[in-house]
């Protein structure tokens, strides 16, 4: 993890709003559950938010909450929770019938994969709530929203290695902070694109990152009809090409 700066909750929040706007009117829309998320992470961060860049390897171990396909006929991610790695690996496993039994989660993913990358938000502890409650993992980096585009730049492939993922990354450490080295400290001048770019030559890893390997993987089906889960929002932008 890299970190860039410290950010306030409100340029959080107008982030958040500017790229995932709610629309009531839209019943894909749950993007107000997703700010229900990053609310809920404020209390347990004790205020403190960093724009960070992510390596490749440590989305791949972000934690996914409970989701249910949009209300698809296949629970996606069981309560107990599952990596970006894993759960992209159960949906390769389910291959075209997940697409013919949860098919606005299949679109919603086929959508993203061709999308413009966008930060997603993180954070170090799982917040309160149902789709988190039941998480075997409740330290590391804990998904908050940008669930369908993690899974879709897993799915497609990710991009030429030294790429690295904008997140917003709530409750970090002091000494979190500390191992982390800001792009700016190592080449002054240069800008978060130019890091996501591989320009910077840093190098540093997240210090409080957990092996997921242990989670569930969920092989059963259910027909799920429970509330939808967080980036929902057909619009929205978010993913790596391919290329």
């Amino acid at each position: 993890m890299r970190v860039l700066r410290e950010v306030s909750f409100d340029r959080v929040l107008d982030h958040f709003a500017l790229h995932h706007p709610y629309h009531p009117g839209d019943p894909a829309n749950s993007n107000d559950e997703a700010e229900t998320h990053i609310r809920r992470a404020q209390t347990l961060a004790d205020g403190r938010w960093h724009h960070v860049l992510l390596e490749v390897p440590e989305v791949r171990e972000v934690v996914l909450p409970w989701h249910l396909g949009e209300d698809g006929e296949v629970e996606l991610i069981p309560r107990t929770g599952l990596t970006v790695r894993a759960a992209a690996g159960r949906l390769a496993a389910l291959g075209d019938t997940y697409t013919a039994s949860n098919p606005l989660c299949a679109r919603k993913l086929g959508r993203q994969a061709d999308a413009e990358p966008s930060a997603v938000f993180l954070s170090t502890r799982a917040v309160e709530g149902p789709d988190y409650e039941g998480l075997s993992v409740r330290e590391g980096l804990i998904h908050l929203d940008g669930l369908h585009r993690m899974l879709a730049w897993e799915r497609v492939g990710w991009p030429a290695p030294g790429r690295l993922l904008e997140a917003y990354v709530a409750g970090l450490s002091p000494a979190d902070v500390r191992e982390a080295v800001s792009p700016a400290d190592v080449r002054e001048g240069l800008s978060p694109a130019d890091v996501r770019d591989g320009l910077s030559p840093a190098d540093v890893r997240h210090g409080a990152r957990h092996d997921q390997d242990g989670l569930d993987v969920h092989p059963g089906r259910k027909s799920g009809h429970g509330p939808d889960h967080v980036d929902h929002v057909p619009d929205v932008h978010g993913g790596f090409h391919p290329q």
